[in-house]
């Protein structure tokens, strides 16, 4: 992940050039396992790779997404969540947290924020808030977290409850760079009431156990780090824990006995800041 470089709103989102399709990068192979069509030859061998290491992986990935739309009904509908700070937003897809969120409550506030050029590009699809509403895009690096809050603060009144969304972004924060204290940092500047939502890949239910990261790590120039669900649950120490707790993705909330069922790839949670 790069550093802080800027921060966009809903009028001056910039396109970023230089981007290289040569090399498999997270954010295309992952909009591939979506069914997507923002990626590249590279991305998709790359994605095609971990595939057959884990046949179940698009499905896996899919899961993730259907649990995030869970969580900000959840949030908006049951915990009157009404401003959300989205990090590591990816490439646009269906059901992204503006669009859940403000069907439930029009008049949520959403700031999305990623270090990745490529989402960049795609960041005035992001910026399509109701009326009601607002949502914003900051070009920022997870890692710092004094930038994006000072930059989220012209979007979100951060004197009141916010959900803070970390999906699928945390397995590229190397355990030497202390994923838990950025997590904790970014919670610190929130005030209680607000809510941390995680969802973190894992080879738990993998039945070829690492070779699937293996292979997506040979060919990809941002290399992730598979956690378990102890690991994953030390990211909500200090906060009060949504049931059902720290769940595969298909089984936190699920709107039917069908989707409880589908392949899950990470573990996820919901919490309270109390």
């Amino acid at each position: 992940m790069s550093s802080y470089d800027g921060g966009a709103g809903a009028g001056d989102v910039e396109e970023t050039p230089l981007i290289d399709t040569s090399v498999a990068h997270p954010a295309r192979v992952y909009d591939y396992w979506l069914g997507g069509k923002d990626n590249f030859a590279a991305d998709r061998e790359a994605g095609e790779l971990a595939l057959k290491a884990y046949p179940d992986l698009a499905q896996a990935v899919r899961s993730n997404r259907a649990f995030l739309a869970r969580a900000v009904r959840y949030l908006t509908s049951e915990a009157g969540i009404r401003q959300f700070l989205d990090i590591g937003t990816g490439i646009p897809s269906a059901s992204n947290t503006h669009e859940v969120a403000q069907l439930e409550a029009p008049d949520s506030r959403i700031v999305y924020v990623d270090n990745d050029p490529i989402v960049l590009t795609h960041a005035r699809a992001l910026l399509t808030s109701t009326r009601q509403g607002d949502c914003a895009y900051i070009q920022a690096d997870l890692r710092d977290h004094d930038a994006i809050m000072a930059q989220a603060a012209r979007t979100l009144d951060l004197g009141r409850p916010t959900a803070l969304t970390l999906l699928a972004v945390l397995q590229f924060i190397p355990d030497a760079e202390d994923p838990y204290a950025l997590v904790s940092g970014l919670m610190d500047a929130l005030p209680p009431g607000s809510f941390l939502v995680i969802s973190h890949p894992t080879d738990d239910f993998n039945p070829n156990r690492g070779e699937s990261i293996q292979r997506y790590n040979e060919r990809s120039a941002d290399q992730a780090t598979l956690r378990g669900q102890d690991e994953t649950a030390r990211f909500f120490e200090g906060l009060e824990l949504v049931e059902p707790g720290v769940v595969p993705t298909a089984q936190w909330r699920p709107d039917s006995d069908l989707t409880a069922s589908r392949p899950s790839g990470a573990w996820c949670g919901v919490a309270r800041k109390p």
